[in-house]
């Protein structure tokens, strides 16, 4: 028998309201030995009582199975927040029969597993739980509501469809068929690989929206990037010195720019050197610069940073531009002064401009595993277009890689072939969820 499991909900700690969840065939009978049960899905407030003794006055919700986040027959016990409330509430489920505590993620995978929810939108429900920024939390809910799942649902139609039409050649080989189906079956083709080919292109912007972009500042030493990393920050998160070559290691300062998560990187000042720690400094300069989204090439003089060159969308920008003028014949993007703040705040909206407009191309899917299934099933399209294209094409040879196809579909939605990625994702969830 499926066992009943509880956990607190909400966060830890103090608070004005704390959850109680309770998942299973004994939710409701659970709830019984405590007060009365009241109508499934009405608020209804209840004294909870256990052995005689008062717990607590708490607003109750009653699911039946099928209508709650789990599937399951569900409660939910909305306490007054205190410690020791919690606490002993918690404490009487534990000696009720046939109740044990909850795993971390248990709730979210029951929902799985009893179709409530497909893989992605669990993904999704990770991802919005710990997501810091609006760009983040949009993301996050629009794979929560099942976006890619529709998105599948459409795919799948159409290989389904091509595939009904290649079975109806099989099914009248002795017989003519009325119509030639298989320029039907090369255009769903064509058009279901455009799709996901572009979806998969897009899977790396996703990436970074959910993981955040990296954005380094580089220049040769003593320019003023660590100065201007703390103008940014509006704290001290680097050291600064008149002394070149302070900065050795590569500083990293995490923000929320205009809804995206962006971090922020000051690097070692690039120059040759026979200094072997400042060497492996600009070695790992370079080597994170090359890996950032932008770069901000951070200029006092007139002369090129010869160890990076930049690229589009990069921005080369004037330092220390309340104590320069303006130098040689380099064309810059934007002049600022860390120290007083001068265009700082242009220049952070540069930044911004630039990471939205990337923002646009991002991927309904969010995740490398999501670009791999979509790979897979551009692969068995291509074989199977490339057979079309034969003189003699064998349709069962196509047909074959339509069911490969739609297997990667299947992988990718978590209905098939993935019982081993559960452990990892749940082990990033709470006990409550």
């Amino acid at each position: 028998m499926l066992e009943t499991i509880y956990a607190l909900a909400s966060a830890r700690g103090k608070a004005g309201v704390s959850v109680i969840r309770i998942s299973g065939p004994m939710a409701h009978k659970a709830l019984g030995l405590m007060a009365s049960v009241p109508k499934t899905r009405r608020a209804s407030v209840r004294k909870l009582h256990w052995q005689g003794v008062l717990l607590d006055e708490a607003l109750v919700l009653v699911f039946d199975e099928g209508a709650s986040f789990t599937g399951e027959a569900s409660v939910e016990l909305h306490l007054h927040g205190g410690r020791a409330v919690v606490a002993a509430v918690l404490g009487a489920l534990a000696e009720m029969e046939g109740l044990r505590p909850a795993e971390a993620g248990e709730f979210t995978r029951r929902a799985l597993e009893n179709g409530c929810l497909d893989l992605t939108q669990v993904e999704g429900l990770a991802d919005l739980i710990d997501s810091e920024t609006e760009a983040q939390r949009v993301q996050s809910i629009r794979v929560l509501s099942g976006a890619i799942g529709k998105t599948v649902e459409r795919w799948r139609r159409d290989l389904v469809r091509a595939a009904a039409l290649l079975e109806a050649t099989i099914d009248f080989v002795d017989e003519d068929v009325p119509v030639d189906v298989m320029p039907e079956v090369q255009a769903l083709l064509e058009g279901l690989s455009r799709d996901l080919k572009r979806e998969a292109e897009g899977v790396k912007i996703a990436e970074r929206i959910r993981d955040g972009f990296e954005v380094a500042i580089v220049g040769r030493p003593n320019a003023g990037k660590s100065t201007l990393l703390n103008a940014f920050a509006g704290r001290q998160a680097a050291i600064t010195s008149e002394i070149a070559g302070t900065t050795r290691d590569v500083i990293e300062v995490r923000m929320d720019v205009d809804g995206l998560a962006v971090t922020f990187l000051d690097t070692a000042g690039l120059r040759d050197t026979d200094n072997k720690i400042e060497a492996l400094g600009v070695d790992l300069a370079i080597e994170r610069a090359n890996a950032a989204d932008i770069r901000i090439f951070l200029m006092d003089g007139d002369k090129e940073i010869c160890l990076i060159k930049p690229q589009i969308g990069d921005l080369i920008v004037r330092g220390k531009a309340d104590t320069v003028e303006k130098i040689g014949d380099i064309r810059y993007d934007h002049s600022v002064s860390g120290l007083t703040g001068q265009g700082v705040s242009q220049l952070l909206a540069a930044v911004s401009k630039t990471l939205s407009s990337r923002t646009a191309a991002a991927s309904v899917l969010t995740r490398e595993r999501h670009r791999i299934a979509i790979l897979g099933a551009v692969r068995a399209l291509d074989v199977a277009m490339a057979e079309l294209q034969q003189p003699m094409p064998v349709v069962e040879v196509v047909a074959e890689e339509l069911r490969t196809a739609s297997y990667a579909l299947e992988v990718l939605l978590g209905k098939i072939d993935v019982e081993t990625l559960l452990g990892e994702i749940f082990a990033s969830f709470c006990i409550g969820k």
